[in-house]
């Protein structure tokens, strides 16, 4: 079994955090809510998590900063911004300048958050795997290139005029049927 995906809320009023808590109970998520921002910095040092939910307006940093140090520090967690203080100058500094992955307002309707939460996942996993395919790609040209180097010629193919296998400067390959 698959472990819980980990959010963190990020939000000044826990009635915020409490109603969010209340919204996803039932996910299947393993849900942290802290009020400030720092602390969830401090929170994040120890604690890693797949997806940040943060308030744009709060007392000591703003939603933005806190998700631009997020991406910063984890590239590997998804971020959302979650405001009641909407402006279309906030949403286009949100994504372009904290990577943000989607932009919600206050109040939410739960259905839209939940599906967005599942496609924010759905990303997270597709990420995911394409940096283990990558890794696996360059460990393996890596491998091709000191086997090329110990065995010069062994990735060479040539072929005929009509386009068989040649071997060792021999006759063309013929198939066996």
């Amino acid at each position: 079994m698959n472990a819980p995906r980990r959010i963190l809320i990020v939000d000044d009023e826990e009635n915020v955090c409490n109603a969010l808590r209340r919204s996803l109970r039932r996910e299947g998520y393993e849900l942290r809510t802290v009020t400030d921002p720092q602390a969830a910095l401090e929170l994040l040092k120890t604690t890693p998590v797949d997806l940040v939910i943060s308030d744009h307006m709060m007392p000591t940093m703003t939603g933005l900063e806190f998700l631009k140090i997020v991406r910063d520090r984890y590239p590997d967690c998804v971020r959302m911004m979650l405001t009641g203080h909407a402006d279309m100058q906030t949403a286009i500094d949100s994504i372009n300048h904290g990577e943000i992955y989607r932009f919600l307002t206050k109040p939410w309707d739960d259905t839209e958050l939940k599906v967005t939460l599942y496609l924010a996942f759905e990303r997270l996993d597709l990420e995911r795997e394409n940096r283990k395919l990558l890794a696996t790609v360059r460990r393996q040209y890596d491998l091709i290139k000191v086997i090329e180097r110990d065995y010069p010629g062994i990735g060479e193919v040539r072929r005929d005029a009509e386009g068989a296998i040649l071997i060792d400067d021999a006759e063309p390959l013929t198939a066996v049927v």
